[in-house]
């Protein structure tokens, strides 16, 4: 499995100081988070895209093309790309020039976002967001995997002999992951082409989550793509954690009450009752984590947010410390007990790039079998 973290890039006061970060003191924060996260072992960073206040994350690419030059293992991801008001064909070239430049380490994750403005911001309506996100991914699919490439679709003019430039590294498109809270049209499509589904269920409770996780599932097998349990499956997570569960409540208390994303609503201890957020001890994060086989099964990614609501930098590179020193080590040891043999690991560029080598391979050993008969 890969454990790491995402951010929205949310610009929020501090409420026990009264303090707001400039954009630009956000934006340094970001990167400095995602260093401290290979510091600490974690595998994977992602950053939103966003483009409307209090988030500044609008080029995710920009972002991670620094983070790329200042790191030499982590994963680059995105929280997510708006495949729905982004045009294909920049995203198939910016993030193709990205996985150059980080030698392999990017995957993104598709989503349609929960912005509504945003879609007329971009030439789009929010009512065709379902059907923008099927098209669209479906020029991107072939833009990556065809050097020329006709086109003619309902929401872009059509492509003539065009071809994506630069093509993807060594011939294998990034990994996409389609990200989703409660659409099952996006969990069809990743069931469809045999890519990730990423759960990003923070805001949602457990039943739920089975529920889109096992549509998935059942719809990755029903398309060929293997058995029901070898799907590609990521899940979000939001934690808190101090060293005894009363320190940890006591200090996210404020930032939680007033928080964009869910304050002013149901209280912490409900939120956390009803939805992945824990708040606690490093034990409480392990067990609450290691509970989602239960309700997602065996899994490849799981990250977590752990930046929002105003918390500052510091806290917020004292969570990374504990992530890396005392939840995640178990976590690996504990995933990993009765995980099953054909159950993949997460997909990565190395991995995928000896997949299609194999396959070639076995092609090439088939065709000459076959002449020497």
């Amino acid at each position: 499995m890969q454990f790491g973290i995402f951010t929205v890039g949310d610009v929020t006061t501090d409420p026990t100081t009264g303090r707001t970060p400039t954009e630009a003191e956000r934006i340094k924060a970001m990167v400095t988070i995602a260093l401290k996260a290979e510091e600490v072992g974690l595998d994977v960073f992602a950053v939103g895209e966003h483009h409307n206040r209090p988030f500044v994350p609008s080029s995710p690419t920009t972002m991670l093309g620094w983070i790329a030059a200042r790191t030499e293992r982590l994963q680059l991801s995105t929280a997510t790309t708006l495949i729905t008001t982004n045009d294909p064909v920049r995203i198939a070239e910016e993030y193709a020039m990205l996985q150059h430049l980080a030698d392999g380490r990017v995957d993104l994750t598709l989503g349609r976002g929960n912005t509504g403005p945003v879609y007329p911001w971009f030439g789009q309506d929010i009512r065709n967001g379902i059907e923008l996100a099927v098209e669209n991914y479906a020029l991107l699919h072939r833009l990556w995997r065809e050097d020329v490439v006709d086109w003619q679709g309902r929401f872009r003019t059509p492509l003539q002999g065009f071809t994506s430039t630069p093509r993807p590294l060594d011939g294998v498109p990034p990994f996409v992951w389609h990200g989703s809270i409660r659409s099952p049209q996006i969990a069809e499509q990743a069931a469809y082409y045999g890519d990730g589904f990423f759960a990003n269920h923070i805001f949602w409770p457990a039943e739920h989550t089975r529920r889109m996780v096992g549509l998935y599932r059942e719809r990755f097998a029903h398309h060929g793509h293997g058995s029901a349990d070898q799907a590609i499956v990521g899940l979000g997570g939001q934690a808190f954690v101090r060293k005894n569960s009363q320190d940890a409540v006591a200090e996210f208390r404020p930032y939680f009450d007033v928080a964009p994303v869910y304050g002013h609503g149901p209280s912490l201890e409900e939120f956390t009752a009803q939805t992945p957020l824990v708040v606690g001890s490093p034990q409480q994060v392990i067990e609450r984590t290691l509970a989602a086989r239960e309700y997602a099964g065996d899994y490849q990614r799981q990250l977590f947010l752990v930046d929002h609501a105003g918390l500052p930098l510091k806290t917020v590179l004292e969570q990374l410390d504990i992530l890396g020193e005392e939840v995640v080590p178990v976590l690996r040891r504990e995933f990993a007990v009765g995980r099953p043999a054909h159950v993949p690991d997460a997909p990565t560029h190395a991995t995928r790039l000896a997949a299609r080598r194999a396959g070639s391979a076995d092609e090439s050993a088939a065709v000459l079998a076959g002449g020497a008969r």
